[in-house]
């Protein structure tokens, strides 16, 4: 087995990210920050919110969070979009109201839309561009492989389809609710999924030699896991993404990469 480890990638891009960050900081006085809109009280959105404060702090970026109803993220946004000293703002889904999500996201300045969210944002997904991250520091081959997305959610698959398909890639996408997934996912020479569903793939529904990518996070029990079966790791021939630390880290390294972005766009203009 080979493990796709997003750890090892993102400390390089870690120790990138902060080079970068210490140049805006001293040579253009351009100290770049991140705002997080938290509407949801949830153990994995809280982990996630702090693993992005923690990063940012390491890399020099302030993470300023906002725990607010969601009565008032639009007055809130509103402000944000209009303060020069956030660069770049997230909404933490999922929302309390999840209707008023696409009409929220939507209101995020398209130049400080790191998240990628709303429909004109000027920069791509992070989880997408994680797994691409991930698969091209392992140096993984797509030209002339099946790929199968399992999902196409908002954050995940229909971006990071419209993503393989821009670069010429053979890609189907099914969803879980598919009657026969095996017979899909046994003819995928790349497989990758973001359903959010615990234990939807198993070990003999893998082709030999298959490369996995596990994307998807749910809450089980009171602990956070990804779409594969524990048993899918007893496979010896499979390069797969470890039940921790594949795409999560990137993920963040990607998030922070567009904010450095949105923060390099503002020297010069003042």
């Amino acid at each position: 087995m080979k493990l796709l480890n997003g750890k090892e990638l993102a400390d390089f891009i870690k120790q990138r990210q902060a080079h970068q960050v210490r140049g805006l900081r001293q040579a253009h006085a351009v100290h770049p920050k991140l705002a997080i809109v938290q509407c949801k009280d949830d153990p994995i959105i809280n982990t996630y919110v702090r693993l992005k404060k923690a990063y940012g702090a390491d890399i020099g970026i302030e993470v300023d969070v906002y725990n607010v109803t969601q009565d008032i993220v639009r007055d809130l946004l509103t402000k944000l979009n209009q303060d020069d000293s956030v660069h770049g703002i997230i909404v933490q889904l999922p929302l309390s109201n999840t209707d008023e999500t696409d009409g929220i996201v939507n209101l995020v300045s398209p130049n400080k839309d790191v998240d990628a969210l709303g429909q004109d944002a000027s920069f791509d997904p992070a989880t997408p561009m994680a797994i691409m991250w991930l698969l091209s520091g392992y140096n993984i081959e797509l030209n002339g492989k099946h790929i199968l997305l399992i999902g196409r959610g908002k954050l995940v698959g229909a971006p990071l389809e419209k993503m393989l398909i821009n670069s010429g890639q053979d890609v189907e996408v099914v969803d879980r609710s598919v009657e026969d997934l095996s017979a899909h996912t046994k003819n995928a020479d790349v497989i990758i999924t973001a359903t959010g569903s615990p234990a939807i793939l198993y070990p003999a529904m893998i082709k030999r030699g298959a490369v996995v990518v596990d994307a998807g996070v749910a809450s089980e029990s009171g602990k956070t896991v990804g779409d594969l079966h524990e048993s899918v790791y007893e496979r010896d021939d499979l390069t797969i993404t470890p039940t921790k630390g594949g795409v999560g880290p990137l993920t963040v390294c990607s998030l922070f990469d567009n904010v450095i972005r949105a923060a390099r766009s503002q020297v010069g203009k003042a």
